[in-house]
């Protein structure tokens, strides 16, 4: 019998499960799916926790509820991937082998990595919402807190969905104005970018709307560590920013079995073709979703595309054939903005966001580059969509391959 074995049951592994399963004729493929644990996250829910508009019932489900019949799932961290011997040792010390191996192990955040920030200030006025815990930690400290200056960090890219820190920065002025502290507040917006976003005419777009807001923006500022005892981070170059609540976005990392394996990058990120999304260890491993070092965002739409592009490209594998589909770089996102609005942006590789309708031409319903109040509900149908279609492999009607159909340039 051959053997499928994927590594990770997160938003990449389960699309690829279910994907993989409806093509795959189980009495001659074995296909194991393997995660720490029996929790799935909707992690793009993260960012509504610390607001009181999500609560961890709401964006944490069974793994298993959502993963194929006849499908084994081993629930275990992975200690070593062997690619010569084609096998996965995990740490409980079972050992599976393989004929094609599937990497979704995604990215976590890792606060040791920056100087001071995990120490005596950490969940006391520096939280992080890149976690359930910290997110729900964030959500007890707001509801006493009184105000003052709220610093918001990317403490280096790339991390996972790019928008999401401009995101709180936005639903913070909403929040704090529903809640008569905005005028006690300042909100400086801290990046190591240039501007608000990593896609110039999106970052005009989005920095003019922090301009609107009363957020303040500093950028270029690459930190360097965090003063605990002072409230203030300090940049490479000496720079200060003062916070009295730091809300900090840590540096995001492979799995650490990458390292252990000896062939991730220097932030434990698979070397992976960016169009056939076959690494470049060895031709029967893949990679996909945010374990890739691919120039593509780190975000849950970009999962998608890429699973429907790996589906094509592993079947094409197996039957020993070229790989024929090409994953352009797609990335649809939604911008939470506050005050029940919200942005869209639809890009990839080599296409800025642009203008327009979308999904349909000329009729939308959601409309790219434009704060409107139907892209706010978008956005918060998509947890719908996420549990009841994305992750069961359904079919979509927005294609991998981005379209320009709608777009104005």
């Amino acid at each position: 019998m051959k053997k499928l074995l994927i590594l990770g049951a997160g938003t990449a592994g389960t699309i690829m499960a279910n994907k993989m399963a409806s093509h795959l004729d189980l009495d001659k493929w074995q296909i194991t799916v393997v995660d720490r644990d029996g929790e799935h996250h909707y992690q793009p829910g993260y960012l509504f926790v610390p607001f009181g508009i999500y609560t961890a019932r709401d964006i944490v489900k069974p793994r298993r509820d959502y993963l194929p019949r006849g499908v084994d799932v081993v629930f275990s961290g992975i200690e070593v991937i062997d690619p010569e011997k084609n096998q996965v040792k995990l740490t409980s010390g079972q050992v599976l082998g393989y004929d094609y191996l599937v990497i979704a192990t995604g990215a976590h955040t890792d606060p040791s990595e920056l100087e001071g920030l995990s120490g005596d200030g950490w969940r006391r006025n520096i939280f992080d919402f890149y976690t359930l815990d910290g997110a729900v930690a964030l959500s007890r400290h707001l509801r006493n807190w009184e105000g003052g200056r709220l610093v918001i960090n990317i403490a280096e890219m790339p991390i996972k969905c790019p928008v999401a820190p401009l995101e709180f920065a936005f639903l913070a002025d909403w929040w704090l104005t529903t809640q008569g502290l905005r005028d006690k507040v300042e909100i400086d917006f801290v990046t190591p970018l240039p501007g608000a976003f990593t896609k110039p005419k999106a970052s005009e777009l989005l920095g003019d709307f922090l301009d609107r807001k009363n957020i303040h923006l500093t950028p270029d500022f690459n930190v360097g560590s965090v003063d605990a005892e002072a409230n203030k981070i300090v940049s490479w170059d000496d720079r200060e920013v003062p916070y009295d609540l730091l809300i900090t976005v840590p540096t995001n990392k492979g799995d650490e079995s990458i390292e252990r394996s000896g062939f991730g990058d220097e932030l434990n990120f698979i070397p992976t073709d960016k169009h056939t999304l076959r690494s470049k260890v060895k031709d029967n491993i893949f990679v996909l979703g945010d374990a890739t070092d691919l120039p593509s965002s780190k975000a849950g739409s970009v999962a998608h595309f890429q699973a429907d592009i790996l589906t094509e490209n592993l079947l094409a594998a197996i039957d020993e054939r070229p790989l024929p589909a090409k994953f352009d770089g797609h990335a649809n996102c939604f911008i939470e903005s506050g005050f029940n609005k919200g942005l869209l942006i639809d890009f990839n590789y080599d296409t800025e966001p642009l203008p327009g309708k979308f999904p349909l031409p000329g009729i939308g319903p959601f409309s790219l580059l434009e704060e409107t109040r139907v892209n706010h509900y978008g956005k918060m149908m998509f947890r719908w969509v996420y549990w009841n279609l994305l992750l069961r492999g359904a079919e979509l009607p927005i294609e991998a391959e981005m379209s320009m159909a709608g777009k104005r340039r």
